[in-house]
């Protein structure tokens, strides 16, 4: 009887804890949509010290999740048909081909573009919200404030930063889901949003698990590039403490899960792991 009694109290706990491998991520693809450049770096980041600066050509990174409940993409890229100001233009120097645009890359890795489930949207500026409109029949997961900062921009947020051709028309019947914060999109603690407000006024970032047990932070603008890890704040923010609160908490993520931090647009990092599945 005692021997049931154990086995019965076994049995519970499996249904009790959760299975670590149960639901997880299958794997996350690191793409980019087109790279920005060349330039040099202190364009972006006005803090760098002179010393330190050097010319790059930067990755414009896009994701691609597959979650056992269905196929998750993390930004959307560029738009081939967007009409870019001239002076942004000339600043980023934005290069692209057709097969670096999103749809592409999903039937490259063997995707229909049509089965995508979910978009989430990191922030609405034109190289992360710019093909949105590919994916009518995904849930779009974006924080409220921030749907609101692209079709109604605050004054300080206006700029050519934002395309309204990008979102407007058809996408704005789209399913939304409008976040006030974080939020764990599965229930299952495998993709979790992250409020990471700073560089845009509701800029979100995404906490990955993978099946294989590890933690993936994918900070997008939150986090431009290492050099703002050492204290460098990025340009383009509309607040610096919000900005810097952010980046705190994704380091914290980092440190206490001993996560890898994928950076917005870093070229060492593309370098070294980009175009491929991370698993």
């Amino acid at each position: 009887m005692k021997r049931l009694g154990i086995a019965a109290a076994l049995l519970a706990m499996l249904f009790i804890v959760p299975d670590p491998g149960f639901a997880q991520v299958k794997g996350v693809y690191y793409g980019t949509s087109g790279k920005f450049g060349p330039f040099k770096m202190g364009a972006l980041v006005p803090t760098l010290p002179k010393e330190k600066d050097r010319d790059i050509v930067i990755p414009v990174n896009i994701w691609i999740i597959d979650h056992p409940k269905g196929l998750v993409l993390f930004d959307t890229g560029n738009n081939l048909a967007s009409y870019w100001a001239e002076a942004f233009c000339n600043m980023l120097k934005p290069s692209q081909t057709r097969a670096d645009v999103i749809d592409m890359q999903l039937k490259k890795l063997g995707y229909a573009p049509d089965k995508v489930k979910v978009v989430i949207t990191s922030h609405s500026h034109l190289d992360h919200i710019g093909n949105i409109k590919l994916f009518p029949k995904a849930v779009h997961v974006i924080q409220k404030k921030e749907l609101y900062q692209a079709w109604w921009p605050e004054k300080f947020q206006r700029g050519p930063a934002f395309v309204m051709g990008d979102f407007d028309g058809a996408a704005r019947d789209f399913n939304y889901l409008e976040l006030a914060g974080d939020y764990d999109l599965f229930g299952d603690g495998s993709i979790t949003v992250l409020s990471t407000p700073g560089h845009t006024l509701g800029h979100q970032s995404l906490r990955v698990k993978l099946a294989s047990g590890k933690t993936l932070v994918l900070s997008q603008d939150a986090i431009w590039f290492k050099e703002n890890m050492e204290g460098y704040p990025a340009g383009l923010n509309y607040s610096v403490k919000d900005y810097t609160d952010s980046i705190t908490k994704l380091k914290a993520i980092r440190d206490l899960e001993d996560a890898d931090l994928f950076y917005g647009h870093d070229q060492d990092q593309w370098a070294e792991r980009g175009g491929r599945w991370i698993r």
